[in-house]
């Protein structure tokens, strides 16, 4: 068993955007647990926040795997410690109208955005409820609440997260457990979104370091005043 640590946030979904950004802003004052597909991504990541002084602990894992998830988990309680904070941050984009998408698209984008939240969440809940406190966030999307004819996998994904975020609310926070459901209503500054419209220009998309200060902010919220539901947009984003 490790040694007693300082507390930690858990990222899953940790890609070049947001969910690096979370991880930095979060190593400030935690050991963050970095969870995705790439290991060599995820190194790299930890290796840079170790180089600034923080604690980082890459977990390589599929989460659209009920058996990965839990093994993951197993290993950031015995590296790290328990979860005091969940970032659920993964998702798959897919694009596509009801008929151009396939079955197992679907699935995937659902066992991607909103099975594997569901498992995360199970998998963090029991020790946070021992302890009387945590923090669950999960990223939202514009297809979480109004979403377009080609979202036809991703759309039901969101809006299953974002039902599951209610549902945790609702039971979780009365317990000292703060959940909530971040709508990130507008493109991500990433790659991934450079490639789909090089058009924009950065300040026609959100800054992933200014999405993580938002993130950080509820996270420490006080109790007496918690975010459930937040959207956060470019300041010429139209909504």
């Amino acid at each position: 068993m490790a040694e007693a640590k300082q507390s930690v946030a858990v990222v899953v979904g940790v890609g070049a955007g947001l969910g690096a950004a979370l991880a930095r802003r979060f190593a400030v004052a935690y050991t963050v647990a970095l969870v995705a597909r790439g290991r060599e991504k995820l190194e790299e990541l930890a290796g840079e926040i170790k180089a600034a002084g923080g604690r980082a602990v890459a977990v390589p894992a599929d989460v659209s795997k009920a058996g990965e998830i839990e093994a993951a988990f197993a290993r950031i309680r015995e590296d790290a410690g328990e979860a005091d904070i969940l970032l659920y941050n993964a998702a798959m984009r897919p694009f596509g109208r009801l008929m151009e998408t396939k079955p197992s698209t679907f699935e995937t984008t659902w066992r991607v955005g909103a099975f594997g939240a569901f498992l995360c969440a199970q998998a963090v809940v029991p020790a946070m409820l021992a302890r009387g406190r945590g923090v669950i966030l999960f990223t939202g999307a514009t297809a979480g609440v109004k979403p377009f004819a080609a979202s036809a996998a991703f759309g039901p994904a969101k809006f299953a997260l974002r039902g599951l975020a209610q549902v945790m609310a609702r039971d979780l926070g009365p317990q000292g457990i703060h959940v909530a459901y971040i709508n990130v209503d507008g493109p991500i500054d990433m790659p991934f979104i450079h490639q789909l419209r090089p058009d924009l220009r950065p300040e026609d998309m959100l800054a992933p370091p200014a999405i993580a200060e938002t993130y950080w902010h509820v996270a420490q919220q006080e109790r007496s005043a918690w975010t459930q539901e937040l959207d956060l947009r470019p300041f010429k984003e139209k909504f």
